[in-house]
């Protein structure tokens, strides 16, 4: 998206393009291809969804044809995550590749260590401590488990917020500690449903569930390019835009 006059306008291609992506499950066939892919358009050109579709279908609440609803459709297949990836920005990445930007991001740290290092604050831990439980090995417990010590593998973000007490008079800077979160790899968006009432009626829009990505494909995955150095990771990321786009050094650090 970009601003001219004040007014903010959708970047994309014809749906007569046949380059033009039509549905969820093309654009889940490219992000597997090409391995990770931003929401909206960036430094890198032609990089993200938005750019590769017809921005008159955006927004349309058509579940089958526009694109924004497709972050919720694609989220739940589980083949790839969703979250705050690209300079803070929204986009997704495949299974696949997950490791590969975990490594690079956390710089071969896990959460709980990241933070006895004191390289992560103490909002970040309120956020965490919400899923991962002290004391327990979270990777090899069990739902119930979790549970019993006031944890959960998945929380709404006004759960979160209210949970780790944020908000008027608590803690501030919510959405930006979560963006942290997400852009370091430790949360993604692992579904969108609306609220509940007292009936147990949806109402509103559809609400981010957040979750520790070892939740959705287990820790051994999500850290197996731990044994590599964090600048080798990211030099196979580089390489594998080069393959798909031209993109200079400069646009691939701003965009990773």
């Amino acid at each position: 998206m970009e601003v001219i006059n004040g007014v903010w306008y959708m970047n994309g291609i014809s749906r007569r393009d046949k380059n033009c992506v039509l549905s969820s499950g093309r654009l889940l066939e490219i992000i597997e291809d090409v391995g990770f892919l931003p929401l909206f358009s960036n430094d890198i050109n032609g990089f993200s969804v938005e750019n590769m579709t017809d921005p008159s279908f955006w927004w349309t609440g058509n579940e089958k044809t526009d694109p924004w609803e497709w972050r919720i459709v694609l989220s739940r297949t589980g083949k790839v995550a969703y979250g705050k990836f690209f300079g803070g920005r929204t986009g997704f990445i495949s299974k696949k590749w997950f490791p590969y930007f975990a490594n690079y991001r956390r710089n071969g740290y896990d959460f709980d260590a990241l933070y006895d290092d004191g390289k992560a604050g103490r909002r970040e831990k309120l956020l965490m401590d919400l899923f991962v439980p002290q004391g327990v090995d979270m990777w090899n417990v069990d739902p119930q488990t979790l549970e019993s010590v006031g944890c959960s593998p998945e929380l709404f973000t006004f759960e979160m917020k209210e949970k780790a007490g944020f908000g008027k008079g608590g803690e501030k800077n919510f959405e930006g500690v979560l963006t942290r979160l997400q852009m370091q790899t430790y949360l993604i968006a692992r579904d969108f449903r609306p609220r509940l009432n007292k009936k147990g009626e949806e109402y509103g829009w559809p609400v981010a569930i957040m979750t520790p990505p070892e939740y959705l494909w287990g820790y051994a995955h999500v850290t197996s390019r731990y044994k590599e150095s964090p600048d080798a990771s990211f030099a196979k990321i580089a390489r594998q835009i080069g393959k798909h786009f031209d993109a200079d050094e400069k646009g691939v650090r701003k965009v990773i």
